[in-house]
């Protein structure tokens, strides 16, 4: 069984920066093939996808979070990370990790870690 482990959530005054971090455990687990992806869920609103990486390393991050945030994954760690820089009280949210390897049709999320911008 797979399990992803977030750590990095928490209270930063706006501004400031933080660093996520999602880590893999199971049995023989390796994240190599998976394409991986933080998302995140505000109070009231739906889910949306803040920051991809792929297996081979390409990037791709929300136009609301570009220049600010940067998604790094390190594979021999099996863990996945998003630097958060210049943060807004609009990033305020739960903050998850996926991990994805669709030709296996293999899917993971974390568990969710708070995320709150305020003075």
């Amino acid at each position: 069984q797979v399990q992803l482990v977030e750590s990095g959530g928490g209270l930063v005054q706006p501004g400031g920066s933080l660093r996520l971090s999602c880590v893999a455990s199971g049995t023989a687990f390796s994240c190599n093939m998976y394409n991986m992806a933080w998302y995140r869920q505000a109070p009231g609103k739906q889910r949306e996808l803040v920051a991809t990486i792929t297996s081979g390393g390409s990037t791709n991050h929300a136009d609301s979070v570009k220049g600010r945030f940067t998604i790094s994954r390190d594979n021999g760690k099996n863990a996945v990370h998003l630097q958060m820089n210049n943060l807004k009280p609009e990033d305020t949210a739960v903050y998850y990790c996926n991990f994805k390897y669709s030709w296996a049709g293999r899917e993971y999320w974390g568990q969710g870690t708070q995320v709150t911008v305020s003075s």
